[in-house]
């Protein structure tokens, strides 16, 4: 896994008294270990289109899937800035997650083999990928996978202590 080392910052506004900035590699941890997140893309008019997916957290990014025809692959097409998002849906306790980046898309189908090697890791065998001439392929069908590494991360930590944590993410 590539190391990241973004500037890191602990909102007091908006974070209990005795809260800590949380650390980018316990971010990464959650990140690899969340098993479904939710894409937000822009459609083509301004309007946003959102969706749940599974991903996976190699090498710095996020790594999604779509099906070509599908409205995130259309919607990336023409702007390929993404969030990601994961977490619970609780109010008191877990942490919750937000990375913003661009897609970009896997095409090396050396890569895409780790990639795919990794979903099914992951997932199980349901998600089990052949991988030729850039895509995914199952069943009748095929994806495209996308990366996306963070430029900006936002992490809300509930309950004891209340947190927020930004990280933001240079190309140096």
């Amino acid at each position: 896994m590539t190391t990241m080392h973004p500037e890191t910052r602990l909102d007091r506004r908006y974070s209990d008294e005795t809260a800590t900035a949380t650390d980018w590699q316990e971010a990464e941890a959650r990140l690899a270990a969340a098993e479904l997140f939710w894409i937000t893309t822009v459609r083509p008019d301004g309007r946003p289109h959102v969706t749940p997916l599974p991903a996976v957290w190699s090498d710095g990014a996020l790594h999604f899937c779509t099906g070509p025809e599908e409205r995130k692959a259309q919607n990336l097409a023409e702007n390929p800035h993404v969030v990601l998002t994961t977490g619970t849906n609780t109010w008191n306790k877990g942490y919750d997650l937000v990375v913003e980046g661009e897609a970009t898309r896997v095409t090396d189908d050396g890569r895409l083999r780790e990639l795919a090697a990794a979903w099914e890791a992951k997932y199980g065998s349901f998600w089990h990928f052949e991988v030729r001439e850039g895509y995914f392929h199952h069943g009748a069908g095929h994806a495209a996978v996308y990366a996306v590494a963070p430029r900006t991360g936002f992490g809300f930590g509930k309950g004891e202590p209340f947190s927020q944590t930004r990280w933001r993410f240079t190309d140096a």
